[in-house]
């Protein structure tokens, strides 16, 4: 049974969240404060977790950042803030979703699938190797170890930055829209942000273009979405 952590301060939504997810046979840990839910979501293991980001006493914001330094675990934000730029904040900050209230619970409950079943996926890729190597220019993929290097130095890339990366140099040449990296790499048809396609693919280039590598080989085509040229 999967174990789901949510932080939330809304007692009513929290309870509905709960009952959702518990009649798709998932375990739910119910927190109201964040600096509880921080440190559970610390001390403990669950395999994804639900953050409000209006929390009276410290910022889901602040909890996504803390838990995304130590952990690689999916992270759903949940808003009533509709701004773009506070999606954009949330992604930047390593959460793999961002739910714009009000939502239905079922598409809590879809998203909370589609997520657990890509890091299952990527848990069982680690278990077994591909051994292979992706060479471009200076830049070094090693897909069983899950790394980048930039001419012989590891950069550190997020779990789905390093997957779109691998996606766009295994594929080059050749022009993918938002809304097909977004099905490709997040796994949701329609269920998702296409917004966090943008922020990936600008954390993408500046981790190479600060690291010596050629941020220029993701190019955008206006209109049309990004090509990785070769």
């Amino acid at each position: 049974m999967k174990r789901i952590l949510l932080v939330e301060d809304e007692l009513e939504i929290a309870e509905l969240e709960r009952d959702y997810l518990e009649i798709n046979e998932m375990e739910v840990v119910m927190e109201s404060n964040g600096v509880r839910g921080l440190e559970r979501g610390l001390r403990e293991d669950f395999d994804l977790i639900i953050l409000d980001i209006m929390l009276p006493d410290m910022s889901g914001f602040d909890i996504c950042r803390e838990i995304r330094a130590k952990k690689e675990v999916p992270i759903l934000l949940v808003s009533a803030r509709k701004e773009d730029i506070d999606k954009i904040r949330g992604l930047g900050l390593g959460a793999d979703d961002y739910i714009t209230k009000p939502f239905s619970p079922s598409e809590l409950v879809a998203r909370v699938k589609a997520h657990l079943a890509r890091y299952e996926r990527l848990a069982k890729s680690n278990i077994e190797p591909q051994n292979e190597i992706l060479q471009v220019k200076d830049l070094t993929l090693d897909l069983d170890g899950r790394k980048v290097f930039i001419k012989n130095q590891e950069i550190i890339f997020t779990t789905k930055e390093f997957d779109l990366l691998v996606f766009f140099v295994k594929r080059p040449n050749r022009v993918w829209n938002k809304e097909q990296l977004f099905e490709q790499i997040w796994g949701m048809q329609a269920a998702g942000d296409v917004s966090t396609v943008v922020v990936h693919v600008r954390k993408i280039r500046e981790k190479l273009e600060n690291n010596g590598g050629f941020s220029e080989s993701i190019e955008t085509i206006w209109g049309a979405g990004y090509r990785f040229n070769l």
